[in-house]
This record gives structure tokens, sequence and C-alpha cells, in this order.
């Protein structure tokens, strides 16, 4: 009988996240094992709830939210959004400039659909959120990696982002804060991005979906405003991270900057929009009630978001533990969820950091995401989500200790 393959399209997609090693995992607990699971950056599972009213907002349009909506999603939560960077200082954004989507990861794969023509190079940053490079690929795009400098707080290497751009490029991403690293960048690198930007010709994409997820000193700069009125730049965002609603898939893209020279691309971002339909509706009604509640005139109660609040602590906590760890070093995460450690390969005789990771779950049953998962180019680093509570944490990275030890006795 024929044999029905996959497309050839995604030969060189992947997303590891939820790739062949959560398969592992769920085998192992089909067995009767507990595993913690620490590879994605869901909230609920580890007790982090929404806010009540937002729940309650969904819950009030249930009757509504039957019915197809606009297909780029319903008015007042677009107008929600436009005012939401209204207030950033973003100028001349209104509702007509957003779209909606079922998260950003739709929104990414379906901008990218509209503006990828076969051969064009995207930069990306490496390591990345890897839809943005399976998308990529999927479109028949190019995805060119520019490094993040781990010596200079896993800011992007302006220089080396320079060096990549050739006559086929034709945009430039930028996540931040930082999925998987932690990352939050200094205005030097956000100006000097949309700078490069700017010389060249490239649209800027932001993904700014952590944007509200910033600790201690750090502070999150919108590259919409760095890009100004001559840089054409498209910003990602949602509530799934900040507001805790990763299943309502309430995101958002806005198209700011010189938007008249854009309209084709506009109405090619429209005609995807319309094809999909429409964006969930009911989760579209949660974005009016969580984006004015964080209005300066009706400000957020308190929250694990705040200063000194569990997110911090928990992510300055396991920095700390996995750099007491001999063979480990781990820069301190300044935005997001996650923590995003090197290991001495030649110490614990790490090969391959997919058959490392493997190797913890198999051993400790504690699922990770192995670095080159995220287009990291050296099998050195794994990715640690950091939303357990502290004693969890502390318990699961004591027994990452332990394997680490075990194996670099062995190696």
């Amino acid at each position: 009988m024929k044999v029905f393959r996959q497309s050839d399209r995604l030969r060189n997609v992947r997303y590891d996240v939820r790739g062949p090693i959560l398969t592992e995992a769920m085998r192992l607990e089909s067995e009767g094992h507990d595993v913690l699971r620490l590879n994605l950056g869901n909230m609920r599972p580890f007790g982090l709830d929404a806010r009540p009213e937002i729940v309650d907002a969904v819950a009030a349009s249930l009757g509504s939210a039957q019915a197809y909506s606009d297909s780029r999603g319903i008015l007042p939560a677009r107008e929600a959004v436009a005012h939401h960077y209204q207030r950033c200082n973003v100028r001349n954004v209104s509702a007509d400039d957003v779209f909606l989507g079922n998260g950003v990861s739709e929104l990414i794969t379906l901008t990218l659909q509209a503006m990828v023509n076969p051969g064009d190079e995207i930069l990306v940053p490496a390591p990345d959120y890897p839809t943005w490079t399976g998308a990529v690929n999927l479109t028949g795009g190019v995805p060119v990696h520019y490094l993040a400098d781990e010596a200079n707080g896993w800011n992007p290497s302006l220089d080396d982002i320079e060096s990549k751009v050739t006559p086929r490029t034709t945009a430039l991403v930028m996540i931040n804060p930082n999925n998987p690293t932690g990352a939050v960048y200094s205005a030097e690198t956000v100006r000097g991005m949309a700078d490069i930007a700017r010389r060249h010709g490239l649209v800027l994409l932001s993904d700014e979906i952590y944007e509200d997820l910033v600790f201690g000193d750090a502070r999150h700069h919108h590259a919409a405003l760095a890009a100004g009125d001559d840089v054409l730049c498209l910003t990602f965002g949602g509530l799934s991270k900040s507001f805790r609603v990763c299943g309502y898939r309430a995101g958002w893209v806005v198209a700011t900057g010189p938007v008249q020279n854009a309209r084709d691309l506009l109405e090619g971002i429209t005609l995807l929009s319309n094809m999909r339909v429409c964006p969930n509706v009911a989760g579209q009604h949660a974005i009016p009630m969580a984006l004015n509640a964080g209005a300066p005139d009706s400000p957020m109660p308190a929250d694990i978001v705040d200063p000194g609040g569990r997110l911090e602590k928990q992510l300055a906590l396991t920095a700390d533990a996995l750099n007491a760890i001999p063979g480990v070093s781990c820069v301190p995460p300044r935005g997001a969820l996650y923590c995003f450690p090197r290991v001495d390969r030649e110490l614990f005789g790490i090969d391959s950091d997919e058959e490392f990771v493997l190797d913890l779950l198999r051993s400790e049953h504690i699922l990770v995401t192995h670095g080159t998962g995220f287009n990291w180019p050296k099998p050195d680093h794994f990715r640690i989500v950091c939303l357990p509570e502290a004693t969890v944490l502390t318990q699961a990275v004591a027994s990452i200790a332990g394997y680490l030890e075990r194996r670099s006795l062995r190696s």
C-alpha cells in the first residue's frame, strides 16, 4: 500500500519543547512514575491562576461568543491593545493596527506566511523560541541565526546581526524579554537592533509576550519606540504569561511605523485572518479586562510579578542553585520564566544534549528541554522552567546536581 508522508516543508521544522522527550515523559507517567514537567511555561499547573475578574469576564461573554467575530478580533479588545501601547508612549497606534490571534504562536506563523517569499532570509536569534525558526522554514524562508552573547547577559551581538544581513534579508526578529535565556535587553541593544532594521530596510518583528515579567532593576524597552516612524515594527504580545491565561490563547500583533507603506502586507495578514475565520472569541473578552485593569488609573492588585514576588524569588533561587553545581553556570535571568544554564560537556561526557536530557528524565523523572531545541548551536545548555514553588525547585535542582555528579564520575 502507498505510504503517506509529511510535506517536505516540515523537513526542518522542529518544536522540541513538546517533542520526543515529552513522549518519553508520557510513557514514564503511563507506567506510574511522577514526572516533574519543567519543559513548558504553563502557569496553572503550578498553582498560578488568573485573576478572578478576568475569568469572570470570559464567563460572562460565553453567550455572545457563540458567534464568529471580526476576523481581526472584537473591537473592544483591539481598542484595549491600542490603548496599552499608547500608555507606553507608542504614537499613532489605533485598533485598526491590531490583529488578534490564538496566541502569539499562531500570529507568528500567520505573519510570516503573509510576508515571506521562498528564499527570503529572516534574522532570528540563537537561542530562540523555536516557533520562529520553524515558521520561517514552513513558509519557505531561510532562518539566519545571530548569536546572543552569554557574556553580555545574553544580549544579542549587534555586530553579529549586522554581519549577517544580505540582499535577501527581509526581517529581523527580536525576542525581548527572551525565551529561553531570561535576558531583558538593554536600551542600547533595542536601539541598535532598530537602527540595523532602519539602515537595511528590514521589518522589525518584536516578540514581547513577556514584557511585564521583568525583575529587579531590569526595564523592558518597547521595540516600537526605538523603531519610531520610519521602521515598520510588528509587535507580538498577549495575556498568556503575565495574566496567566495560557489556555485562553489571547494574543495580538500590532503594526507601527510607516504602516502606509505596508498596506499590501497588512492586506495579506487580513486575508489569512479571514481564512482562519476569527480567533477564539471567548478568550478575546479577557483582553479589555486584563489591560484596562493594568491602566495607571486602575492599578493591578499585588501580584506575582511585583518586586520581591514569587516569580522573582524563584528565578533567583534557581539560578543560585544551578551556579552552585560544579561544572554548571547560569546567567541570572532578569525576566520571563526560565533559566538557561550551561553545562561542561567534557566534565559530564555530553555529546548530545537531547540524549542528556532524556537520560536525566529517565534517571530523575525531571523533564527539561535541551538547548539545541532552541536553535543554540552547541549541545551545552538546557532550559528549566522556574514556575514550581521554591521547595519543589530546590529539590529538583538538587536532583539534577546529584545526577550530574554521578555522570561526572562515569566520564
